[in-house]
């Protein structure tokens, strides 16, 4: 039987087993910064009026501002994405600007950029912009609604001419209501448009 010689351990030097342990707390915080970063633009972004934005997918290119036209698709759920949408853009896209949407999704939109989808939660309290919630409403003062968006197109600088051909066929509307130019109850020539109404959708969740 043949003898086994033992072999003798050194004795760690002292302080190493101090490096060791800081070298893997080195390595966790790179592998945790690298997925932060990878995942950053996922990460929700919640503003000082309470509306959070989660993206979904990024988009491309410059952010909305208040100077373009934004085209989009839209459902609007309350307090949860599993609820079932109350309202939402139809089988044709929304097209118009920031001064067509309620307080707090325009806020929202104002982050996204073409291409992208997104959640806007807002408080029904800041939608509404203090104004009272409609007996005929689907949610309560105290809810959360939910604006999933798909946008589709962004135009850039294009609001203030977009505004001006929407007053414009407005105002042949009128005249072809009111029997053409000159007919009864035209406006005389030279005189100011009357404002058009505000966008229907989806400018009043509640209506």
């Amino acid at each position: 039987m043949s003898a086994v010689t033992a072999v003798p351990l050194r004795p760690l030097a002292k302080g190493s087993v101090l490096r060791l342990w800081i070298g893997v707390a080195l390595l966790v915080a790179l592998a945790a910064g690298l997925a932060w970063w990878s995942t950053r633009w996922l990460q929700p972004v919640t503003l000082e009026s309470g509306v959070r934005i989660q993206t979904i997918r990024e988009g491309n290119g410059a952010a909305m501002t208040a100077a373009d036209v934004i085209a989009m698709r839209f459902q609007i759920k309350v307090n949860s994405r599993d609820a079932v949408a109350f309202r939402d853009s139809g089988p044709q896209p929304f097209v118009g600007t920031v001064q067509d949407l309620p307080a707090g999704f325009a806020e929202g939109v104002q982050r996204m950029r073409a291409g992208g989808q997104y959640v806007v939660s807002a408080p029904v309290s800041v939608v509404m912009a203090g104004q009272p919630v409609p007996p005929s409403a689907e949610f309560t003062a105290g809810d959360t609604l939910l604006f999933e968006t798909q946008v589709l197109q962004i135009d850039p600088g294009q609001a203030s001419a977009y505004q001006m051909r929407r007053i414009q066929q407005l105002m042949q509307q009128q005249q072809l209501m009111q029997g053409g130019p000159g007919g009864p109850g035209a406006p005389p020539p030279g005189a100011a448009p009357s404002a058009p109404p505000a966008s229907a959708p989806p400018a009043a969740p509640g209506r």
